[in-house]
Order: structure tokens, then sequence, then C-alpha cells
């Protein structure tokens, strides 16, 4: 039996939804990729009653207590989260939160490893599997959509994110994006795409990025982002001030990488964060060496990141036995 358990979960990227349509029966559909950080890290340990602390706890204690009344319905933990991925910035926080309460909960109580399954439970995945497929496997995934009986949008293709390449990851610290109650509203609100606009997306995923990836062309690749972000942008537009960015700044920022040499900008889900990629870690760094003080000035954060081939890290620590 584990003393306790510890969890690690990365933030990832939306590259973007592929069917707004749903002509077909099943809608959204969404690429998306793991980054080596920020991260979220939590502890989770047995106890008398529960207890949650550390950034992200008022959060931490609805997931905790939701986990245990659908998994352990009688049993108490102590909830210790150490670090937290920026909440609303487009990496996915709350699924990664959500997910890894949820799998540190069953390692420590001896329970099937589910990531599927948690989201439904944990109510997360209302559109995208991404943030349940790249918890489990990390790497480069597509996701299927959600149809009539779809619980937790299945991962239908899977690739790794070469290890040279690097993504520069644009952030406003001061800048949230749409989320809660003005999210639901929006997707309401907004109309289906056309049919021809989802069928370029898929094509774009499935002809282009994917099998760039297996042959290691950025350019490609890049090509293929940019061209999604670019419907999809369009798409959000009218939600986001008639931008393709929420955050003009960053657009700003964006466009600057790209005339630098970087490829495939855009910007995460609802945003604020923005990205492109470049081929190497040398690239990237001389990269920031010229964007970086005009960045700061701005108040925006540059970094760049490794891609993550693997899921999120569970380790369980075990008591002694006398």
């Amino acid at each position: 039996m584990s003393a306790q358990v510890r969890v690690a979960a990365t933030a990832r990227l939306h590259l973007g939804f592929l069917d707004m349509n749903g002509g077909l029966g099943r809608k959204f559909g969404g690429l998306g990729l793991s980054l080596d950080g920020p991260a979220t890290r939590l502890t989770l340990t047995k106890a008398p009653a529960n207890s949650v602390s550390g950034p992200e706890a008022a959060r931490g204690a609805q997931l905790l207590e939701k986990a245990q009344t659908a998994l352990v319905p009688q049993a108490r933990h102590a909830l210790t989260i150490h670090d937290a991925i920026p909440a609303h910035s487009g990496f996915g926080s709350g699924t990664q939160l959500a997910l890894a309460v949820a799998a540190a909960l069953r390692r420590l109580e001896d329970l099937d490893h589910d990531p599927a399954a948690d989201a439904a439970l944990m109510s997360r995945g209302a559109r995208s599997g991404l943030g349940a497929g790249l918890f489990a496997t990390g790497g480069v995934v597509v996701d299927g959509g959600r149809g009539p009986l779809t619980r937790t949008p299945p991962v239908i293709a899977r690739a790794e994110f070469p290890p040279d390449w690097r993504i520069l990851v644009i952030r406003d610290p001061a800048d949230v994006g749409l989320h809660g109650a003005d999210e639901k509203e929006a997707f309401v609100a907004l109309p289906p795409s056309r049919p021809e606009e989802s069928g370029e997306l898929c094509r774009l995923v499935l002809m282009q990025a994917l099998p760039a990836l297996a042959e290691t062309d950025l350019a490609a690749f890049g090509a293929a982002v940019a061209r999604i972000q670019e419907i999809v942008g369009d798409y959000f537009a009218p939600r986001q001030g008639g931008r393709r960015f929420a955050s003009a700044k960053v657009e700003n920022a964006v466009a600057r990488l790209m005339r630098e040499g970087a490829t495939g900008g855009g910007q995460t889900s609802w945003g604020p964060t923005g990205f492109a990629f470049v081929e190497s870690e040398t690239a990237a760094l001389a990269i920031l060496a010229r964007v970086e003080a005009e960045a700061r000035a701005s108040g925006l954060e540059i970094t760049a990141h490794k891609g993550l081939n693997r899921g999120a890290r569970i380790d369980a620590v075990y008591a002694d036995i006398a």
C-alpha cells in the first residue's frame, strides 16, 4: 500500500479544433501537444479528514471531493499542490489538475489507472479529449470529437514530437482567456462552420501535420499549423474582438517571432498564450536573445520548451514495513 503518491502533469497546447460543423455526427475534434512545462505537481496521502494546501487549493478541494465521491466515498486525504499550471491561459490547467488528483487517488487506493474515465467523472473533456490523451501519453495527439454516445472524445492518432524542435511560448501573465460561463456561451452563440472548412482542417492534420512529424519536416508542420490557426482563428474571431488572437500584444509578439524565422505561429485554445516553432535549441536561444527585451517591455514572457513525449508522472512512495 502506498504511503503517498506524487503526480506531475504538464501543460498542453491546443492547436485547433477540426470540425465545428458536426454534419457527420461528431463535433470538435482537435490537435494538441504536450510541453515540458509549466507543470502541476501534487502529493496525496491518506488522512483522517480532507485538507488541501498550495496554489489552486480551493479548486483542488472541489476536485478531490468529486473524485472521492466517485471512487472511494468513505476515504479522506491530504492534498498538497506544490505547483500549478497558470489558469485560463490556454494550457489546459483545469483538466490537468483534475486528472492529476484523480490519478493520485486511484494509485493511492490501488484502483486501475484510467485517464479517459477520469475526464468524464471529473466533468472534463466536454469538447476536447486532448487533455486526457496527453495526460496519458504525451506527444502530439488527435482526438476524434464528440458523438452522441461519447463520454470522453477518443484519441485517434498519436505522434512523437521531434526531440530537437523547440516551442516558443508567449504568455501575458496579466491576462486570461475566455473561460467558465463566458466560454460556454461563446460555443452556443457561434454558428456551425462550413463543411469545406472542416474538410480542410482534417486534411491539414491527416495529410500534412502528422506526416511532417513522422518525417521531421518542420516547414511542412509549421505551414499546416499556421493554416489551421488561420481557419480556426477566423471562426472564433467574433468572440475575440474580431481578431484571430485574444490578445493584440501576443499577436504582435507571435508575428515578430515569425519574422525572426519561427514557423507555425498561433494561439492555444482561447489564449491569451501564443506559440511558434523552431528547429533547434540553438535557434530558440538566438531568437530569444533578439526578442526577449522587447517582450518584457510589453509585459510578456517568452520561454522555450521541448515537446514532452510521455504522459504524466505518477510515483508511489511506500511506507517502510517493520
